[in-house]
Order: structure tokens, then C-alpha cells, then sequence
């Protein structure tokens, strides 16, 4: 029998198919993907206008296909963007518009683009920057209480887990989801200790507000961290090897 996060997936998949971008590469797998949708642009206009963005100065961004936007406008904006790549795998990245010609900033926000233009950033590195000011992640549904229900994977509770480790974010970071509307569940959800719960949801007709959204503060849990996920993720490896 379908257990019930199955079941929930295939019925927020199957909404979304209708109003989903496909990927060039994927298609419409979104178990391998976190898709843009129509209205996208709305949604992320919601964001722009919002004042946690207007304070930023250093956003974490997911690599996920409804952000592009949001990354292209961040570096229009004069704000650097920290992101990851292809789960990780090829570690963080910076782009700085400083750094980059505006001509290219519409090709940095891709994930082509970013390994081109961007620059690799590794933990020490990222120790010595300045605090994460924001975190925008897409997923794959969200409830009102801002509970993240994506693929599967938990790569951003991982990105948050490293993160919080380097003392770049704390309980105060404001996080954020950008979701379709069909994506938003009335379900209620029960957070793990790892999950990192959003404080903001877009879509492109709402925005929400999660009061006392949950941060986690135990970084990475090296005893329930998959194995396959430690052993191909080089920023866990550099991660454990700084003791922290």
C-alpha cells in the first residue's frame, strides 16, 4: 500500500504537471527536479517586494528551476548569491556582481552559468564570509506551517546543517519556499529535528507568514546522515574533517 507521503507526492505531481515547466533535462521527473511553473514570475515579484529580501545583502539561493529569476534579480540588485550545484556534488558556489559582468549575470543564474562565471567556495572560505542575511529554496510542496514535503533527498536541511555549523546562519535567518499555489498543502506535517522550517511561502497569488518557524540547531547528524550522501558530497567531508 502507498504510504502517505507517496500518496501526497502523487497528488501534488500530478496538479503540477499542469502548470510545470519542464526540464531540458529531466522533463517532467520531478523527483530529480524542483520545477518553475506558470506564475512563477508573480511569485517571485512577491519576494522582491518583501522586506526580508530588501535587507539582504548575502542570499543562499537552491539551484532549484523556479529561482533562476530570483538569482538573475538578486545580482541586478547588487546582491551576492551562495548557491550549491547538482546535489551538492560540485560544492558552493559565490556570485558576486562585483565580480561579474552584468552582461553575464542572466547566464550566472543558470547552473551552467554559475560554474563558469561564479567562484568555488569551500567551508573555510565561507567561514570568513559574512553571515547568510536570507535563504530562498523552491520544494516540492509546503503546508501553512511552512513544513517542507520535497523530493526526498534533504539536500537543503543538509546546505542549512553546514551553514549553521559555520555560524552563517542562526535561528534569526529568515528562510523562505517559492511554490506554485497547487503546492501548498492543507496536511498537517510533523517536523524531524533536521527539517528546516520556512518563515516565508510565495506562490503567485499569496504570501504567508509562519510565526515561530522551527531552525534547527544540530547541525549535521552524522549518525542518520546517509552514507551514499557523505560519501559523495565533498563539503560533508571537509565539514567533518573542521571538527565541527
Amino acid at each position: 500500500m502507498m504510504d502517505h507521503k507517496s500518496s501526497v507526492r502523487e497528488r501534488v505531481w500530478s496538479d503540477l504537471r499542469r502548470v510545470a515547466l519542464p526540464d531540458s533535462r529531466f522533463d517532467f521527473d520531478f523527483a530529480e527536479f524542483i520545477a518553475d511553473f506558470e506564475g512563477g514570475e508573480a511569485a517571485c515579484d512577491r519576494l522582491i517586494a518583501d522586506e526580508a529580501y530588501r535587507n539582504a545583502g548575502l542570499i543562499f539561493i537552491t539551484p532549484d528551476n523556479c529561482l533562476e529569476r530570483l538569482r538573475h534579480r538578486a545580482l541586478l540588485d547588487g546582491k551576492s548569491v551562495l548557491m550549491t550545484t547538482y546535489s551538492i556534488k560540485r560544492g558552493f558556489w559565490l556570485l558576486d556582481p562585483a565580480d561579474i559582468a552584468p552582461d553575464l549575470y542572466l547566464y550566472a543564474a543558470t547552473l551552467d552559468g554559475m560554474e563558469r562565471v561564479g567562484r568555488p567556495v569551500d567551508l573555510k572560505a565561507i567561514a570568513d564570509m559574512p553571515p547568510v542575511d536570507y535563504l530562498v529554496t523552491g520544494t516540492g510542496a509546503i503546508n501553512h506551517e511552512g513544513i517542507r514535503f520535497g523530493k526526498g533527498h534533504g539536500f537543503f536541511d543538509v546546505e542549512w546543517g553546514m551553514l549553521y555549523r559555520l555560524g552563517r546562519v542562526g535561528p534569526e535567518t529568515p528562510v523562505a519556499a517559492v511554490v506554485h499555489d497547487c503546492q501548498l498543502l492543507d496536511e498537517t506535517l510533523v517536523p524531524d529535528v533536521f527539517d528546516t522550517t520556512a518563515d516565508l511561502v510565495f506562490t503567485p497569488t499569496r504570501t504567508i507568514r509562519v510565526a515561530n518557524a522551527q531552525k534547527p540547531d544540530c547541525g549535521i547528524l552524522w549518525d542518520r546522515l546517509d552514507p551514499h550522501m557523505f560519501a559523495t558530497i565533498p563539503p560533508l567531508q571537509e565539514l567533518k574533517a573542521m571538527r565541527l
